[in-house]
C-alpha cells in the first residue's frame, strides 16, 4: 500500500534533490516545524549519547496537561502507527471492523497479527462519506474491536463529539473496544473525545503529534486508555522507541501557543484561497474542516502523473477502498505552494 509522503522515489526518478519535491500528498502542517522546536532540538544534539527515557516521563506529563487527563493513562509511540500494531498484537481481537475509504494501517496491522474476520463499513459517496451514525452502530455488534479515524482521511469528513460518544457507549454496552484515531482532531480540537477515556475503559483515542505540529520525520503519537491496557502494552512493547529528539520536541510543540494561534489564521485564509480555485475551475471538491481536500474529477490520474513529472505530488486515491483513479487528495500548503499547484493545475485545464 502505497502512503503519501515518499519524496525519496520521486526525487530519485527526477533525479532532483528531494527539497525541490512539492509534496502535497501528506498533510501537514504548512508552517512546517516550530522555531522552538528547532531551538529545543538543537540544544539537546549533545545528549544525543544518552538512550532516550524509556518511559517518556516528561512528555507523558505535560501531554497530560495538554488533554486533561492521568498521565498513568497514556502511552507513546513512535508514531500512533507503531501504537496500532503494538494493540492489536497484545490484545488479538478475533473480529474487527474498519471503515472504507480510511487509513490503510488498522486493516494491515490486523491481518499481519492473524485476524482475518475484518468487516469493512463503506462511506457511500453519495453521503458526501460521511458516516452513518445508527448503521455504524449495527454493524459494530459482534466485534471485539472497532477502528474510527476522526476526522477521516482520505475523506476529510468528521463526526461530531456527541456522534463519537454515542458510538463509544454503543462500544460499551457491546463490549467492544472502540479505538479513535484523532491523529486530525487537532484541527477541531473541540469535538475530540479524549478526557472520556477515563469514564469508559472499552475506549481507547490515539493521537499525533505528526498531522498539525510537522514532526513527522521524528514520529511521535501516544494513545490514551484504560490503565489495565496501559500495562499489558507496556509489557509487549519494544524498548526506546521514541527517541530523545522527539520527547523533547513533543514537550516544546505541546506549549508553543504562538504557533498553534498562527497555524489556524493561516489556514483560514489558505483554504479560503484553495476553495476559491477549486471552484473557479469546476473541480469537485468534498467538505473539509482541516488540513486536506478529497478532490474528483476524471482527468485525476493525468493530473497526477503530469504533476508528478514536473516535481508536484498529490495523493492517488485509487487504491483506497471504494474509491478510485478519479480521487486525488491534496493537502493545504503555504501559499507559495498552493499558488504553484493552482497555476500547474490552471496549465494541464
Amino acid at each position: 500500500m502505497q502512503h503519501g509522503g515518499d519524496i525519496y522515489e520521486l526525487a530519485s526518478s527526477l533525479r532532483l534533490a528531494e527539497r525541490k519535491i512539492v509534496d502535497f500528498s501528506s498533510s501537514i502542517n504548512p508552517l512546517g516545524i516550530s522555531k522552538k522546536v528547532k531551538a529545543e532540538i538543537r540544544t539537546y544534539l549533545k545528549y544525543l549519547p544518552n538512550y532516550p527515557d524509556p518511559q517518556c516521563r516528561r512528555l507523558r506529563r505535560h501531554m497530560s496537561i495538554a488533554l486533561g487527563v492521568d498521565a498513568t493513562n497514556i502511552i507513546c509511540g513512535n508514531g500512533s502507527t507503531e501504537l496500532i500494531y503494538l494493540f492489536i498484537r497484545t490484545l488479538r481481537p478475533r473480529r474487527a471492523l474498519v471503515l472504507g475509504p480510511t487509513f490503510i494501517e488498522y486493516e494491515r496491522a490486523l491481518l499481519v497479527s492473524g485476524v482475518s474476520d475484518v468487516g469493512v463499513f463503506q462511506l457511500q459517496e453519495g453521503l458526501d462519506f460521511r458516516i452513518d451514525v445508527d448503521a455504524f452502530k449495527a454493524a459494530m455488534v459482534g466485534c471485539d474491536v472497532v477502528f474510527l479515524c476522526n476526522p477521516n482521511s482520505p475523506t476529510a469528513q468528521y463526526l461530531t463529539r456527541a456522534e463519537v460518544l454515542d458510538i463509544a457507549d454503543w462500544a460499551r454496552q457491546q463490549q467492544c473496544m472502540l479505538v479513535v484515531d484523532e491523529a486530525f482532531i487537532d484541527f477541531l480540537p473541540k469535538e475530540s473525545v479524549v478526557d472520556e477515556v477515563a469514564n469508559n475503559p472499552w475506549l481507547i483515542v490515539l493521537r499525533s503529534m505528526t498531522k498539525f505540529y510537522g514532526l513527522s520525520g521524528l514520529r511521535l503519537g501516544m494513545a490514551v486508555m484504560d490503565i489495565r491496557h496501559v500495562e499489558l502494552l507496556q509489557l509487549n512493547k519494544e524498548p526506546w522507541s521514541v527517541n530523545t529528539l522527539a520527547q523533547r520536541a513533543g514537550v516544546v510543540a505541546l506549549n508553543d501557543k504562538a504557533y498553534v494561534r498562527e497555524t489556524f489564521e493561516v489556514l483560514r485564509q489558505e483554504k479560503r484561497y484553495v476553495e476559491g480555485w477549486l471552484t473557479k475551475k469546476g473541480i469537485q471538491f468534498y467538505p473539509s474542516a482541516i488540513n486536506f481536500y478529497l478532490i474528483k474529477d476524471d482527468r485525476a490520474a493525468v493530473w497526477y502523473e503530469k504533476l508528478r513529472a514536473k516535481g508536484i505530488l498529490l495523493r492517488d486515491c485509487s487504491s483506497y477502498r471504494g474509491l478510485g483513479s478519479r480521487f486525488l487528495r491534496i493537502a493545504v500548503k503555504a501559499h507559495r505552494e498552493n499558488t504553484l499547484l493552482y497555476k500547474a493545475i490552471s496549465r494541464l485545464l
